[in-house]
């Protein structure tokens, strides 16, 4: 599962039907694959970065493992705390709309009352590829400190 593949089908979800207003539930669900595009994202980021990359010699079921390590829950705490400031500014963008996002996916998943307008569910699309590739422009070491910090106990020495 790539990333950016996650934010084509959000965009089909939007557009679906072309002119007019997409059905709410095609508009809900592009707000939730929106947030998906981000945590597989950073799912991956936590694989490749602690156990290797594709083409690389590393044990596929350990980064399975890795890469099904991530919490939700967990990742966004980790994101909304201030320990986030350490963090380039890409990582630190990236956390931010992670966090707001994910927001969203609840909103658009749980609330029965939730409406969207598709603009809006065009512009938290935009918002999550943005943060992709400004993300996947920074440096691995950041990359890397970043996955443990979302999938780490964090200890004071």
């Amino acid at each position: 599962m790539q990333a950016l593949d996650f934010i084509k089908t959000a965009r089909d979800l939007a557009d679906a039907g072309g002119r007019g207003r997409p059905r709410e539930t095609n508009l809900r669900r592009a707000v939730s694959t929106a947030y998906y595009a981000l945590f597989h994202c950073l799912a991956q980021c936590c694989a490749d970065t602690l156990v290797g990359g594709a083409g690389s010699d590393r044990s596929q079921p350990a980064w399975n493992q890795t890469y099904r390590a991530l919490q939700h829950r967990t990742a966004r705490q980790r994101c909304e705390r201030q320990l986030i400031r350490r963090f380039p500014d890409e990582i630190r963008h990236f956390a931010r709309q992670f966090a707001e996002l994910q927001g969203m996916r609840h909103y658009a998943d749980y609330n029965p009352d939730a409406s969207f307008s598709k603009a809006d569910v065009l512009q938290y699309i935009a918002t999550a590829e943005n943060a992709i590739r400004y993300f996947s422009e920074a440096p691995i070491r950041d990359r890397r400190a970043f996955a443990v910090y979302v999938l780490l106990d964090i200890r004071n020495a």
